[in-house]
């Protein structure tokens, strides 16, 4: 059984699907999912301008950061002391740039059951029958991949890694320009944006949508609030 925040979401991508189904045709689910999606981050907007903000609070606070850990290299409690004094005196938070990706998790996993369950509250998942370009939107990569690799289904879902792969190029480039060369895991977070497309692998189909959707509108809103400030 569904629980009461899936069922709504399931309400209101149908009703949204309904209510595009003239203009959008076939694609009306898809274009439904996607303005679910940018009403989720429409919604989270205010935590994305608060991670913004930290951001820019922790660059000013980057020369400190640095010398702090020139200075106790060696001592790794007396580090964390160091930089939990530093960050609370100047009123930062630095996991604040985590909320937006943590609150958006939940819609997400609110996206993946909706294509995954046949049926809610009881009766018939309607959003099952709907596709893209012929691909089930509740269908992952290897149930189309069974139908051979050169089908239309199957070339949908390479559409949408290629075009998740190019969001995922640009927020990497993003964030190699945010990070100084020399910053710890700066490698890996740059690697970070990719794994959207191990997830869309084996997520339905609808899922990979709500993910392109959702990583396109981070990348936009980092080229927008945390671009450098003007001296």
């Amino acid at each position: 059984m569904l629980d009461a925040p899936t069922s709504l979401a399931y309400d209101l991508v149908l009703a949204l699907t309904e209510a595009l189904r003239t203009p959008a045709g076939g694609g009306a689910a898809v274009a439904a999912i996607a303005l679910f999606t940018m009403g989720v981050r429409v919604l989270l907007l205010p935590l994305s301008v608060m991670a913004a903000r930290g951001a820019r609070s922790r660059a000013r606070l980057a020369p400190q950061v640095a010398e702090l850990r020139r200075r106790h290299r060696d001592d790794p409690e007396a580090l964390r002391r160091e930089l939990t004094a530093l960050y609370g005196g100047a009123g930062v938070s630095p996991v604040a740039g985590c909320l937006p990706s943590l609150a958006q998790a939940p819609f997400f996993f609110v996206t993946y059951r909706l294509f995954v369950s046949t049926t809610i509250a009881g009766h018939q998942n309607l959003l099952l029958g709907h596709t893209l370009l012929g691909a089930p939107l509740g269908q992952n990569l290897m149930g189309v991949l069974a139908g051979g690799p050169f089908t239309v289904p199957a070339l949908a879902f390479l559409g949408l890694f290629a075009l998740l792969a190019a969001v995922a190029w640009v927020s990497s480039r993003q964030l190699a320009r945010a990070m100084s060369a020399d910053a710890p895991g700066g490698p890996v977070l740059r690697l970070m944006p990719y794994g959207t497309l191990a997830v869309a692998a084996f997520a339905p189909l609808a899922a990979g949508v709500y993910l392109l959707v959702s990583t396109a509108w981070t990348a936009g809103e980092r080229a927008v609030l945390h671009r450098p400030a003007p001296a």
